[in-house]
């Protein structure tokens, strides 16, 4: 796996943190710095961390389905950008969500955001990634974006969250498409 798929994997994880990240914009009422970096060191962190434990996870699986592996990653690479994409069409106009600052609302929103992730470290293990740099990318993308997020949502949240989603869903598709197409030809 090259680092420009890492790279767009990355995103495509990072936008529903991304997206959650907007939203709690939109929730504090006038968001500082430490705010801001204190979501997105939990998004950034869980979703570094959640690629290593699918990875450990596909790595005693791997035996088991190495001939169909391929369409695996496929699978659940696709089924999540389509859970992105329609999730995004889902979104309310006005969010209801706790306070994002707290700790046991972060740890929840960290969590639910980065269970993805935990499928597509799966999907590398049948890939014999190494999963330092993906992880050190995953999370570094994700710290990014949320961190940003937080402001964008404070200052245009209502124009941009559903249509994170929808980009970060098309891009784990296309990479799903890519992984099957490298294996089967």
């Amino acid at each position: 796996m090259s680092l420009i798929d890492i790279s767009f994997l990355a995103v495509g994880l990072a936008m529903d943190a991304f997206a959650v990240s907007i939203i709690s914009g939109l929730t504090v009422r006038s968001p500082r710095i430490r705010d801001a970096f204190r979501i997105a060191i939990f998004f950034g962190l869980f979703q570094a961390v959640m690629p290593w434990l699918g990875w450990g996870i596909g790595l005693g699986l791997r035996d088991v389905i190495s001939s169909i592996d391929h369409w695996i990653a496929f699978g659940l690479l696709s089924m999540i950008g389509i859970k992105l994409m329609s999730s995004s069409s889902r979104a309310k106009s006005k969010p209801k969500m706790p306070d994002p600052l707290r700790i046991y609302t972060l740890l929840l929103l960290s969590l639910g955001t980065s269970i993805d992730a935990l499928a597509v470290g799966i999907s590398l293990s049948f890939l014999d990634v190494s999963m330092v740099i993906p992880s050190l990318i995953i999370g570094g993308v994700t710290f990014s974006l949320s961190f940003a997020g937080v402001f964008i949502g404070h200052r245009f949240g209502p124009l941009l969250g559903g249509k994170a989603e929808i980009i970060g869903g098309i891009f784990l598709v296309g990479i799903g498409i890519k992984i099957l197409i490298e294996h089967l030809y």
